[in-house]
């Protein structure tokens, strides 16, 4: 009867030390989880900003203003502009 009980105890010991071990390893692996999916939305954000950026820098206006500004562009005069048609089309 007593070696029984030791046995018993012995798997009751091995059991507890598995679950223990098994939460523990859960936590970390939540952790990890929660961590990634902040960065993940920290990540969305960036894009966002990104994004609008990239929308910012392509906008009409802001080229032309720096056609102007740094290349010293300008839009020529009605005498120096001229229509070219594709050949064999019709001017419009």
């Amino acid at each position: 009867m007593v070696r029984l009980n030791v046995v018993l105890l012995l798997v009751l010991v091995f059991c507890s030390l598995g679950v223990v071990t098994s939460q523990h390893k859960a936590r970390r692996i939540f952790q990890a989880l929660e961590a990634e999916q902040e960065h993940a939305r920290q990540l969305e954000v960036e894009h966002g900003q990104l994004q609008l950026e990239l929308s910012t820098w392509g906008a009409a206006p802001r080229i032309e203003k720096i056609a102007r500004e740094k290349l010293r562009m300008s839009t020529p005069e009605s005498p120096r502009v001229i229509n070219a048609t594709p050949a064999g089309g019709s001017p419009r």
